[in-house]
C-alpha cells in the first residue's frame, strides 16, 4: 500500500491519542509513506500548541519533535510547486476546504497521478476525509468517529 499521511494522522504516531496504535500499524504495513513538505512545520506547530495549552511539557514536546525529525527522513515528501498550489486553489474552492486541507488533497492526488498507483489518504480531518472520498481516493480510516 502507498500511504499519504496528513498531519492529523501522522501526529498520532507521536502523540498518544485515540487510534494511535492503529496508525502505527498502518504505517508499518505501508510500502511507502508520503506527505506534503508543509507537514513538517504542521507537526512542529501542533506540538508547540500543546505546550502553550499546558497539555504537554516542553521537554516532552522537544523529545517527540526530535523523534519526528528523525522519522521525517524516511518519508517521501511531496514538494509544493506552482502546479500543486494551483490544484489546491481549485480544490479549495470546489470542495470548500481550508488551505492546508486543499494542499494535502492536491498532494495526495498529484502523487497518485505521478506514481500511476492507488494512494491511500490517511486523515482524521473530517473535511479532508469527505473531500478525499468525493474525488475518488482510497481513504483510511474507513469511518471517522
Amino acid at each position: 500500500m502507498i500511504l499519504y499521511a496528513d498531519p492529523s494522522a501522522l501526529a498520532k504516531r507521536y502523540i498518544s491519542e485515540s487510534s494511535s496504535s492503529e496508525v502505527e500499524a498502518l504505517l508499518r504495513q505501508a510500502e511507502v509513506v508520503g506527505t506534503a513538505l508543509i507537514t513538517r512545520a504542521e507537526i512542529s506547530a501542533a506540538l508547540a500548541k500543546l505546550v502553550r495549552m499546558g497539555s504537554l511539557r516542553r521537554q516532552s514536546a522537544e523529545t517527540i519533535l526530535n523523534v519526528f525529525r528523525k522519522h521525517w527522513l524516511e518519508l517521501t515528501t511531496i514538494q509544493l510547486t506552482e502546479a500543486l498550489v494551483a490544484e489546491a486553489d481549485s480544490l479549495a474552492w470546489e470542495q470548500s476546504l481550508r488551505v492546508y486541507e486543499a494542499v494535502h488533497l492536491a498532494s495526495a492526488l498529484s502523487w497518485q497521478r505521478g506514481l500511476e498507483r492507488v494512494v491511500t489518504l490517511a486523515t482524521f480531518d473530517s473535511d479532508l476525509w469527505e473531500a478525499g472520498k468525493r474525488v475518488g481516493l482510497d481513504i483510511w480510516p474507513e469511518e471517522l468517529e
